[in-house]
């Protein structure tokens, strides 16, 4: 955005200094020209003044002195002509012998009294000629023409010197635009770029951050100070919400665990059939106490947004969470195999075992008698890179395509079974969560041969 400013300025600065310049540039040369058309119109009428005696028959002067003397001082060209255009004095002759330029139509007009210039390129100069011819009368009696002209080299080195010294006006108006508009965008994006930050951390889980309201225009300070009101009714919000969440948690648990022990007591004296029912009050009492926990790691899970981790051996830890497992596993008639690997994926050790505990237990539910569910890691292509892959696999009936989409629906479950292991639809909307709150992302994919593939991506 400081650029875009920056060149905004800029533009507008040129398209002002061309507007006032380019007319000043081209002023100048016509303000040079007339000076100097002026003058040689002047020194034409001494010189028509000062030779009209003699070709009236008075005084007689010489004529080539005259003309040699004034293009000496001057560098300028005299042709003196007679009422017959014949050249009487030429301070430059072309050629040797008698000329006539009456066939000039400066000269012809001269010879009618008329006062004639101009401006031409002589190819034989090779440069631009301007001329006054202005008629040599006594009275009303016309005695012939002179003709001064002069080069205008001089004056179109004047006007390149001119145009020069405008342009370089023009750049160092640049400059001084350019360095102030850097400070004027600098005044204008710092506190935009400070607000976007701000929104960042924000939306990083970081609800404490606010927004500088004492830098940059009004209508910043404005915008950045509804954008603090905002944050902190948000942060209410949030913390509210938590607040229920973690006192609704703590509420339900003791009557949930007081309501486990009654049922737990009165198992000890109910006959059979009584025993039944309360075996199956008390799986729903569990039930119940893993849903409220799950949903208080939800809420968690939802909040928490980590900072960038660090780089974590895989190896270990699938072992260490296979060796977890292993035991309930057994009871089950499962085997969990942990395949050795050397791959290192950039998350926090707390999260990722609470993600395999998670999965493994779900795979555990859906393993039959006598599989094999297997952990190992990988790596894969992505658009934004190479990632490790994490494998949880089971040989369990596995889902279709339309429930894997599904599956990570909150309270969404494939079945209506209760399971003694989870059972509550949240396990993998958990486990999303946590993930996600590192950088990565987690998708079930079907597993060869049958079962499923619960696979977390996680960067390197």
């Amino acid at each position: 955005m400081t650029r875009r400013l920056l060149a905004t300025y800029l533009l507008l600065t040129l398209v002002v200094l061309i507007a006032l310049e380019l007319p000043l540039a081209l002023g100048y040369r016509d303000h040079q020209m007339d000076q100097l058309k002026s003058g040689i119109e002047r020194d034409a009428f001494v010189l028509s003044s000062y030779v009209s005696d003699s070709l009236l028959g008075g005084t007689q002067v010489d004529y080539a002195t005259v003309v040699s003397n004034y293009s000496a001082a001057t560098d300028g060209r005299v042709v003196i002509v007679n009422t017959s255009g014949d050249v009487l004095a030429d301070s430059e002759p072309a050629a040797a012998g008698q000329r006539n330029f009456l066939s000039r139509p400066e000269i012809a007009d001269a010879l009618n009294r008329q006062i004639a210039s101009g401006t031409r390129y002589s190819t034989t100069l090779g440069t631009g000629l301007i001329y006054v011819t202005v008629p040599i009368s006594v009275g009303d009696k016309v005695l012939g023409a002179v003709r001064v002209s002069f080069s205008t080299d001089q004056v179109d080195a004047e006007v390149r010197r001119y145009w020069l010294i405008l342009i370089g006006a023009a750049f160092a108006t640049l400059l001084l635009a350019a360095a102030l508009g850097v400070l004027l965008a600098r005044w204008v994006t710092r506190p935009i770029g400070d607000l976007r930050d701000a929104a960042t951390r924000i939306g990083e889980g970081d609800l404490s951050a606010r927004a500088d309201v004492d830098r940059g225009p009004p209508e910043i300070k404005d915008l950045a100070a509804a954008f603090n009101a905002t944050a902190v009714r948000l942060e209410e919000l949030v913390t509210a919400q938590e607040q229920f969440v973690a006192d609704a948690s703590h509420q339900m648990r003791t009557p949930l665990t007081a309501l486990r022990l009654r049922l737990e007591m009165l198992e000890l004296d109910a006959d059979d059939a009584a025993a039944e029912d309360l075996d199956g009050a008390r799986n729903e009492v569990q039930r119940m106490s893993r849903m409220v926990d799950g949903l208080l790691a939800l809420a968690r899970a939802e909040r928490t947004q980590s900072p960038r981790p660090g780089r974590l051996e895989l190896n270990d830890l699938l072992r260490e969470r296979a060796a977890a497992w292993q035991p309930l596993a057994s009871e089950r008639g499962v085997h969990i195999s942990s395949e050795e690997c050397r791959l290192k994926a950039r998350c926090s050790a707390d999260m990722l075992s609470q993600v395999l505990d998670n999965l493994i237990a779900n795979a555990l539910e859906v393993s039959p008698e006598g599989s094999t569910l297997k952990l190992h890691a990988t790596t894969e292509d992505s658009p934004s890179g190479s990632v490790v892959a994490l494998h949880v696999v089971d040989e369990g009936p596995g889902l279709s395509e339309e429930q894997r989409e599904r599956a990570f629906d909150r309270f969404w479950r494939a079945t209506n079974e209760r399971g003694e292991l989870g059972g509550t639809g949240l396990g993998l909307a958990i486990v999303q969560k946590l993930v996600e709150s590192e950088g990565g992302r987690a998708e079930l994919r079907s597993a060869p041969g049958g079962g499923l593939d619960a696979v977390v991506l996680l960067n390197t």
